[in-house]
């Protein structure tokens, strides 16, 4: 058995470090607030912002709830988004994502201001990633792997990484985060020949292909350190399951477990794009 990399004790650490910027905030009369901005009653969309008002309760930052019913017109639902965009308590707004078919999701992200885009989803946002620059903020899932890896000791620098998935909400941000702290990065995707193989050359890799239990024990090495962000239900196993099958990536590599590895982490760096949008 190797070692398990839980998220738990790295989002503890990241919430005190957020309780303390919060008091300094507060003495200066700001309190981080956080619109959380839902349509309908996805139960995937209800999980996360119940693990979001947790952490922020956790941490001081306030919350406003801002739930819409499921076929709401697009006049009235981007009324309520440019109301959040230049509402000036409002610090970071969290923008549940696929929106109903009805309303247009792409204009929607388009439409959100980048400063307090604290989910790293609008073009703003990415670019900031892609350019090493200090505008906007990286996606919280990419970001969480970066802080895993680092509450652990992994230093990226100098080592092979390898991603697998391409998507703007995790392969590709996390890939150039990577990158950017020096990592030799290949990222992998549905149109890659011998994945096993350039899979077991890397030191690290992070899993995100959306294909559950998908990575098994022919893609990985001894020594290797392995994220997994993946997380669905298994049916035939009756429990939450990541891309990796944990029995056996658990044998050869530090991982990551589903759950409690990087969903415990992800709310805590939404919490803290929160309180860093307020200090801006």
């Amino acid at each position: 058995m190797s070692d398990i990399l839980k998220g738990k004790p790295v989002a503890d650490a990241i919430s005190a470090q957020i309780r303390e910027k919060v008091e300094k905030l507060k003495q200066d009369k700001i309190t981080p607030t956080l619109a959380i901005l839902r349509v309908g009653e996805r139960e995937d969309d209800l999980s996360y912002e119940r693990g979001t008002m947790k952490r922020c309760e956790n941490t001081g930052v306030a919350v406003k709830n801002i739930i819409l019913p499921e076929d709401i017109d697009e006049k009235s639902f981007f009324e309520t988004l440019e109301n959040l965009n230049s509402d000036n308590q409002i610090h970071g707004i969290l923008m549940f994502r696929p929106l109903p078919k009805h309303l247009d999701g792409e204009r929607a992200r388009c439409m959100l201001n980048p400063q307090k885009d604290v989910d790293g989803c609008t073009d703003g946002s990415l670019a900031g990633v892609f350019t090493n620059s200090k505008s906007g903020f990286a996606p919280c899932t990419a970001e969480a792997a970066m802080e895993i890896l680092k509450f652990y000791g992994i230093d990226p620098a100098g080592k092979r990484a390898v991603v697998i998935g391409r998507s703007l909400v995790i392969g590709r941000p996390v890939a150039m985060l990577l990158m950017h702290a020096n990592a030799t990065v290949t990222i992998c995707h549905t149109k890659t020949q011998n994945m096993a193989e350039i899979v077991r050359e890397a030191d690290i890799v992070i899993c995100a292909s959306g294909q559950m239990e998908s990575i098994g024990k022919e893609f990985l090495a001894p020594g290797q350190t392995v994220i997994d962000v993946g997380i669905g239900w298994n049916e035939q196993k009756q429990k939450l399951c990541g891309d990796v099958i944990f029995e056996e990536a658990d044998e050869v590599a530090a991982i990551t477990p589903v759950p409690g590895g990087v969903g415990a982490v992800t709310t805590s760096i939404l919490v803290r794009h929160v309180v860093e949008a307020a200090k801006k």
